[in-house]
């Protein structure tokens, strides 16, 4: 297990709305916190001032945290930031995964990823190497792949004890719990469909389709939404799939990924475009759920996601 030895100061506990635009400490406690993140162990103290985002999942947790003000910089977005959350100006230093030269000159006192991928010597810098410069680090334990770490499968109680340690990391763990709170109501009002449909949740890729899995958020999504997914077998968060076992399976419904690269509309043209998926009842018909890409990540957007879905899907019906 790597470890570092970093302390980041005392931690400040902070007050308020769980998405308001900015905080104000009120207390510090003396006592470090130990936090052991997808294997790498360090030391929590003061609430890091200086933050470079790695993902939207990242950019979007300190967003509805109130953090937004000290984010330094942030890199790798998937999508823009939503309505619900606040909107801050904040430097974007690379499209893809930052060097760890551009997140350097950005002078951080802390990395926050969305994958343990942007921590390596070709993206933000290796994790120890940054610990040794003064500079914390953290994952979004969702994300993790370590055995024993990584959740099989994921549950929304991962996702709210995620919020609440990066509550702890960040030094806003009244805004986490306002947050939590908040999240479990929003979940506990989604009405799940219970007439047996199944989906197929496709992300990207054309010739091979990439799909949402057995583990990971898509299948607690579709899960709280009452869809059966035809690739809830495969034991991973997202797979390469094929579009014979598709076209076999003829799901209900199709939850399309909209991204920029590769949009929902897109998706709809190359289904009806081959022969054998235009026949899917679900392409004739379009049955269609539509979620941008930053929102099928596990983190604060996945309720938001569920109640989304769920609402279309009951327009559907």
């Amino acid at each position: 297990m790597r470890s570092a030895s970093l302390v980041l100061l005392p931690l400040v506990l902070l007050a308020g709305c769980a998405t308001a635009p900015a905080t104000q400490p009120l207390a510090a406690t003396t006592t470090p916190v130990e936090i052991d993140n997808c294997g790498f162990e360090f030391t929590v103290g003061d609430a890091p001032q200086r933050i470079v985002t790695i993902k939207s999942t990242s950019t979007e947790l300190l967003l509805a945290l109130g953090l937004g003000d000290r984010i330094v910089g942030q890199a790798f977005a998937d999508g823009p930031v939503p309505d619900s959350l606040p909107q801050v100006d904040v430097a974007v230093i690379s499209a893809f995964a930052p060097s760890e030269e551009a997140v350097l000159e950005l002078e951080p006192d802390f990395v926050f990823g969305g994958w343990e991928s942007n921590f390596t010597a070709d993206a933000a810098g290796d994790r120890a190497e940054l610990a040794d410069l003064g500079i914390g680090t953290y994952v979004s334990p969702a994300a993790c792949k370590e055995a024993g770490y990584q959740p099989n499968p994921l549950t929304f109680d991962n996702v709210f004890s995620y919020i609440a340690e990066a509550g702890t990391v960040f030094g806003a763990s009244e805004a986490a719990d306002a947050l939590i709170t908040e999240q479990r109501a929003a979940l506990a009002d989604i009405v799940a469909d219970d007439t047996g449909k199944t989906a197929l949740w496709w992300s990207s890729g054309d010739d091979t389709p990439y799909v949402g899995s057995g583990i990971g958020a898509p299948q607690l999504v579709l899960d709280t939404i009452g869809l059966t997914n035809i690739a809830a077998d495969v034991d991973d968060t997202w797979t390469s799939y094929n579009w014979e076992a598709v076209i076999a399976a003829n799901p209900d419904v199709i939850v399309l990924v909209d991204a920029t690269w590769n949009t929902a509309e897109s998706k709809k043209a190359a289904l009806l475009a081959n022969p054998a998926t235009a026949n899917l009842d679900a392409v004739k018909n379009e049955r269609y759920l539509v979620l941008p890409f930053a929102a099928g990540e596990a983190g604060v957007r996945t309720v938001e996601a569920a109640r989304d879905l769920a609402d279309q899907l009951a327009k559907l019906s």
